[in-house]
C-alpha cells in the first residue's frame, strides 16, 4: 500500500462527496434518473465514494474493482431484466466508472462504456461532478431507451430506489 494514496483517501469523507454536488445536484441528478427511467425498463444507480475503505486500500483495489463491488452490494444485478446500471464515482481519484448488468452489455458494443467515460474526463478534470455525472446518466438513458424502451402505457416499476448513494 502507497503512503501518498493512502492519506489521499483518508482525507476525503461523505461531507466532500456530498459538498462537491451540493444538495440542488444531488436533487437534480436524482430527478434526472427519474425521468429517464420514465422511458424505459432500466434502472439506474449513481454512487459517490470519498475514498476507498481501508481493506480496499490495503488490497490495492482499483476503482474498477471497487465499482463492480459496489454494484453487487447495492443488488443492482437483481432487476428482472438483468438491466441496471451503476454510475460510480471515486471522488479521492477523480475515477468513473459504468458497470452494467449482463442484459445490457450483450447488448453493448465493446469498448462503448470507455469511450463515453472518455468523453466526461474533462468535467472531471475540472471539478465539474455534476456535469460529469449527468453526462453518464444520460449515456446511459440513450442506452437504455434504445435496448429496453417501454411499451405504450407501460410503466417502469422501479425495481431500485433513484437517490445517489454517498459512501465514506
Amino acid at each position: 500500500m502507497r503512503l501518498g494514496r493512502l492519506l489521499k483517501h483518508r482525507w476525503f469523507d461523505a461531507r466532500d462527496a456530498r459538498r462537491v454536488l451540493g444538495r440542488d445536484g444531488e436533487q437534480r441528478l436524482e430527478e434526472r434518473i427519474r425521468a429517464s427511467e420514465l422511458q424505459h425498463s432500466g434502472e439506474i444507480r449513481v454512487c459517490l465514494e470519498a475514498g476507498l475503505p481501508l481493506a480496499d486500500l490495503w488490497h490495492d483495489t482499483a476503482p474498477r474493482e471497487r465499482a463492480l463491488a459496489v454494484f453487487g452490494e447495492l443488488r443492482i444485478w437483481d432487476t428482472e431484466a438483468n438491466n441496471g446500471v451503476l454510475v460510480y464515482l471515486l471522488l479521492a481519484e477523480h475515477a468513473i466508472e459504468i458497470v452494467a448488468d449482463r442484459g445490457v452489455e450483450q447488448r453493448v458494443e465493446p469498448g462503448h462504456w470507455q469511450r463515453v467515460l472518455a468523453s466526461m474526463e474533462a468535467a472531471f478534470r475540472a471539478g465539474r461532478f455534476e456535469d460529469g455525472l449527468a453526462g453518464a446518466v444520460d449515456a446511459v438513458h440513450a442506452v437504455l431507451v434504445e435496448h429496453f424502451p417501454l411499451a405504450p402505457g407501460v410503466r417502469n416499476v422501479n425495481e431500485l430506489p433513484n437517490d445517489l448513494v454517498i459512501l465514506n
